[in-house]
């Protein structure tokens, strides 16, 4: 059977430090995020997942080391140039991170109107382009309070496709939603993927999205202020030997004995 073509790097984060002020998070992160990556930041409370997806984009600046997208590096750049950069990226937040006195359709329709030159008819048709391939044709003219918390999360979602990013990066984007909606969104999130092209970052610690969608990672250990693993989840469940990994990835199996315990 022959090899897997090797993929373009596409982030690479090189002898990264994240701190605030002298209280180091994390230290020494050394990663690569490939091309067409669904990339999961995986580790217990208070490690630095999120911290470290600040990092990546461009909302805080490492105490130590590099990002580089594309080989060009993030925090060397100057200020436009950065911009730049970041503009290629889409980013979606828990609560979905929607203005609550706009509708679905202003909320996406925002990028488009602050980083193009396009008319307010063709923005329109964007918006409601981007809002349809996420399942909400129709819901163009609701404020978010008017739908579920599943449903701002896929708006959220179209508004971060809105300028045609090469990176979109999710801050736990199934926190919050029930099991069904939950994979409904991991399946959102593999079909544009594949249609778009993008990269994927997500921070998450639900092990049912991680196995579903994740084809590579990295652990955070709060303890020692490293990373402890870095690969598919599926290899580091059947080969890891770190028991902090271990212990996180197989949760659920612990569960299900508990819940079978007479």
């Amino acid at each position: 059977m022959p090899a897997a073509p090797e993929r373009d790097p596409h982030i690479v984060v090189e002898n990264l430090t994240m701190a605030f002020g002298t209280f180091v998070i994390q230290h020494d992160l050394n990663f690569t995020i490939n091309k067409g990556d669904i990339f999961i930041i995986m580790g217990g409370s208070g490690c630095g997942k999120s911290t470290l997806l600040r990092h990546l984009v461009g909302l805080q600046a490492p105490a130590a080391g590099r990002v580089l997208y594309s080989g060009e590096s993030l925090w060397d750049a100057e200020q436009d140039r950065r911009e730049a950069i970041l503009r290629k990226t889409g980013v979606t937040y828990q609560g979905g991170g929607l203005w609550s006195s706009m509708t679905l359709a202003e909320n996406v329709a925002l990028p488009l109107e602050q980083y193009t030159s396009l008319g307010s008819a063709e923005v329109a048709d964007l918006a409601a382009l981007n809002l349809s391939l996420v399942g909400l044709a129709g819901f163009e003219d609701y404020y978010p309070s008017q739908i579920s918390g599943g449903m701002q999360k896929r708006a959220g979602l179209a508004r971060a496709m809105a300028l045609s990013p090469e990176v979109l990066l999710f801050d736990e984007p199934s926190a919050g939603l029930d099991p069904i909606s939950s994979r409904l969104l991991d399946d959102l999130i593999l079909e544009l993927r594949d249609s778009l092209g993008a990269t994927v970052v997500m921070v998450t610690h639900e092990l049912a999205s991680i196995f579903a969608v994740g084809d590579n990672g990295i652990f955070l250990d709060a303890e020692s202020k490293s990373q402890i693993a870095v690969g598919d989840p599926r290899h580091l469940l059947s080969e890891s030997s770190d028991p902090k990994v271990q212990r996180f990835l197989r949760r659920g199996e612990a569960a299900k004995e508990l819940g079978s315990a007479p």
